[in-house]
């Protein structure tokens, strides 16, 4: 008999497994899904629901997660691109933070956390109505507001600008205001003591040119109005639907090469964007600076005001400079128009 050599034989059987076992492909280990969910957006649809969006199918698991300030987590929906959570109650237009983990259908997941505002479902119809951009003294920089319906104001953005450029905001808080409310906006770079928001009482607030006839907010360190060119703005939420807004200047298409007139990309920007949301209508297929209302002749008490019989064309025809002591913060506008003095030919002097 011949002795057996174990170790060809077991070099043939090595061979023989290999050649029948399928060799792995290396591609395999990069097809493998290890990225979590990204979460993509998330917004308040109702007064006790959040919607949460990602880029893929994905599940929240409402015990594991919290907000603040405190809201009931209730109930989520089944795993999906757009997850939506039951919640309690929500304050309009208060801020809060969200912190949850999503978890996909591999098991990959990412714990993340963001902000959201308190749904509003009682947004008032409101208007810009008067503002004086060349105030100075004893009678500042002043935006004044007009509610044209009943409702909550909770959430509702003021921008000295527009939403993606601005050199300010203002998101006030929940109060319910009436028909015929006036709403001030005041500008200063510190508050001064006694300069309170109000909510409730009209007469609380103790601040420079404190108005006792229209609630009182004040928007500090963004510095005013521009004296001659800008754009105001206002939506019912931030990243809400756009609810008026108004453009102003002295210059012209002319005026600028690079800007089209508008003098900076800032203010080119923020004209686009409110045209784009439909808050102002340009003359021709592009807005144009001479499509704002002219603020020349405005002054500390000659007002750029809203007209009383106002259709809100969003274009300059519905707006027009007080005379001298014209302006009427906090009541119904004035309809006559600032008309410039002649001056005499022999001295230059207004006669």
């Amino acid at each position: 008999m011949r002795p057996v050599d174990f170790a060809s034989s077991a070099a043939v059987l090595l061979f023989a497994v290999t050649a029948c076992s399928p060799v792995p492909d290396p591609r395999a280990a990069l097809d493998t899904d290890l990225r979590p969910p990204i979460v993509e957006g998330i917004r308040t649809t109702g007064p006790e629901e959040l919607e949460l969006s990602f880029d893929e199918e994905a599940s929240v698991a409402v015990e594991k997660a919290r907000i603040e300030p405190p809201l009931d987590l209730l109930q989520s929906s089944a795993p999906a691109r757009t997850v939506v959570l039951r919640v309690g109650e929500q304050v309009p237009g208060r801020e809060y933070c969200i912190e949850a983990t999503a978890r996909d259908a591999r098991g990959n997941s990412v714990t993340f956390a963001d902000d959201f505002r308190g749904f509003n479902p009682r947004v008032p119809a409101v208007l810009l109505n008067e503002f004086t951009p060349r105030g100075a003294g004893n009678h500042p920089d002043l935006v004044e507001l007009v509610l044209l319906s009943d409702g909550d104001m909770g959430g509702v953005v003021f921008h000295l600008g527009t939403p993606g450029n601005h050199e300010g905001r203002l998101i006030f808080p929940s109060f319910p205001v009436h028909r015929g409310d006036f709403i001030l906006i005041h500008f200063t770079e510190v508050r001064e003591a006694g300069a309170v928001d109000e909510t409730a009482d009209k007469t609380a607030s103790r601040g420079p040119c404190a108005c006792p006839t229209a609630f009182d907010f004040w928007m500090e360190g963004c510095g005013g109005l521009s004296a001659n060119n800008g754009v105001l703005s206002l939506y019912a939420s931030p990243g809400g639907a756009l609810l008026d807004g108004t453009l102003y200047s002295t210059r012209t298409s002319a005026s600028d090469e690079d800007y089209g007139g508008f003098g900076s990309a800032a203010l080119l920007a923020r004209a686009e964007e409110l045209a784009r949301d439909g808050g102002w209508v340009p003359a021709q297929t592009s807005i144009r600076p001479e499509d704002g209302v002219n603020p020349e002749g405005s002054s500390g008490t000659r007002s750029l005001s809203r007209n009383s019989v106002s259709a809100d064309t969003g274009t300059a025809a519905d707006w027009h400079v007080t005379p001298l002591r014209g302006a009427t913060f906090g009541a119904g506008n004035m309809d006559d128009v600032y008309v410039p003095r002649k001056r005499t030919e022999s001295t230059g002097r207004s006669p």
